[in-house]
């Protein structure tokens, strides 16, 4: 199968590890149930370098994009509007949760998850 390749800048790779490595509990509860293809058989990177950007979860067999919101969006809002448009420019599609709702609510949250990808993956 062959998946449209997103180039990203090279010194976000670095930056991307970082980020793994110093993850929200939103981030880690939800990468539990993303990571060894448990979610429909599909395969998730995290913190993934895309163009100019990293996104929390992505899915390069739907080009599909999956953020977790939390503090550190708070005063970021028109910058990720702008980033999720030049993404989207590209192909990618984007579902966005509330931290404080992956971590009340992961079931579901995996429901809508679930739904989005049986709505939109190709047969």
């Amino acid at each position: 199968m062959k998946f449209k390749i997103i180039p990203y800048k090279p010194y976000l790779k670095e930056l991307a590890k970082q980020l793994r490595q110093n993850s929200t509990l939103s981030e880690v509860l939800l990468w539990n149930e993303l990571k060894n293809k448990q979610l429909i058989g599909l395969d998730f990177d995290r913190q993934k370098p895309l163009d100019s950007f990293i996104v929390d979860f992505y899915c390069k067999e739907l080009m599909l994009a999956i953020e977790v919101d939390g503090d550190s969006h708070d005063y970021t809002y028109e910058e990720d509007v702008a980033r999720q448009q030049a993404l989207e420019k590209l192909g990618v599609s984007f579902l966005r949760f509330d931290d404080a709702e992956v971590k009340r609510d992961l079931p579901n949250v995996l429901r809508a998850i679930e739904a989005w990808i049986v709505e939109h993956q190709q047969v």
